[in-house]
């Protein structure tokens, strides 16, 4: 069960941000199991639980570590991140609910970061034929949450025959609710987790609305 980070969590995320080599990482792996990667794994399990009768979905939690294949010029990220998603090979091509931490605060919620544009394409023809059942899921995710539904927009839209859609039809990627905490005191302790798992829970509905698109 999750108890929370600490002010130690952000001390090693600051840490590696200002030290990103591998002798201080080394010197300061326990602080990292123990303040970051176990507290991480613990509400990566506390909110995956509403997905458990949800067959399909999976919990992943990143790895501090840089695919050396990539050859970044640091070793270790500055971040370290839940999310829960479908077993696909491109997470940022589907939905997915997501945790992340780092030195400047935490975010979570939900993302569709980099859809195909075929996916939106099939988007904008299911909202075209169904706008109510659309128009209704935003209205009452947004009003569950009290969090706008925003996204990365096309500079030159398509044109929608329903005025109502002409928002969502300009939507490119980015789709996303999300809720960010700023560094301090509600970062830290397990109300965070409780908070968490209660977004996800309202974010339900508009996870599985997305990924008709995206299978």
């Amino acid at each position: 069960m999750f108890q929370g980070f600490t002010p130690e969590t952000v001390d090693f995320l600051w840490g590696i941000r200002m030290n990103n080599n591998r002798d201080w990482f080394l010197a300061h792996k326990k602080d990292y199991v123990n303040h970051l990667y176990e507290p991480m794994k613990a509400l990566g399990q506390d909110l995956f639980q509403p997905f458990l009768d949800r067959p399909g979905n999976l919990l992943k939690v990143s790895r501090i570590y840089r695919d050396a294949r990539m050859h970044h010029a640091t070793p270790y990220k500055e971040s370290l991140w839940i999310c829960i998603r479908r077993d696909v090979e491109w997470w940022s091509e589907h939905p997915c609910l997501y945790l992340d931490i780092c030195p400047d605060g935490v975010s979570y919620g939900f993302i569709l970061w980099k859809p195909k544009p075929a996916a939106m394409e099939a988007f904008r023809r299911h909202i075209s034929a169904f706008p109510d059942e659309f128009l209704r899921l935003i209205a009452e995710t947004e009003a569950a949450t009290g969090i706008p539904i925003t996204a990365q927009c096309y500079k030159r839209p398509k044109m929608a025959e329903n005025p109502d859609l002409q928002p969502y039809f300009a939507w490119k990627g980015g789709i996303s609710c999300v809720r960010e905490v700023e560094p301090g005191e509600a970062m830290f302790g397990p109300r965070l987790g409780e908070e968490a798992l209660s977004l996800f829970v309202k974010l339900i509905p508009l996870y599985e609305y997305f990924q008709q698109f995206t299978n």
